[in-house]
């Protein structure tokens, strides 16, 4: 069961990561981002909301130990924070905020609960 979750998170991270990757306009929209003056936003899309989770959620996938999937729980852990820094200094939409931190927060601690757990040596 645990082997099954895992793999579906990464995939999800996959998933997640391909709108960034492949849709970058549609993720700057999804995310209330605005490109302006240059595509150098549309790059930055492509790499750290596309490029950067679709490799994290195949190479831990590939690697299939629980070390990867916990890393990739750490990488959603980080983006976690980000968000509740945002809130406290940046005050952005409560609601899309939270629907987004809240799917983070779940695989961050999915993830690292269940690969790093009491079970671990």
């Amino acid at each position: 069961m645990i082997d099954t979750l895992n793999v579906l998170a990464a995939l999800l991270t996959v998933g997640f990561g391909l709108f960034g990757f492949l849709a970058p306009r549609y993720t700057a929209a999804a995310l209330d981002l605005v490109p302006s003056g240059s595509t150098m936003g549309l790059s930055e899309l492509r790499a750290s909301v596309g490029g950067l989770f679709v490799v994290a959620g195949i190479a831990a996938i590939w690697m299939g130990s629980d070390a990867g999937y916990a890393m990739l729980g750490f990488a959603y852990a980080g983006a976690t924070l980000g968000r509740i820094v945002s809130l406290v200094m940046d005050r952005p939409p409560l609601r899309k905020l939270a629907v987004f931190a809240g799917i983070e927060a779940a695989l961050a601690l999915w993830l690292i609960g269940a690969n790093l757990g009491p079970a671990m040596p």
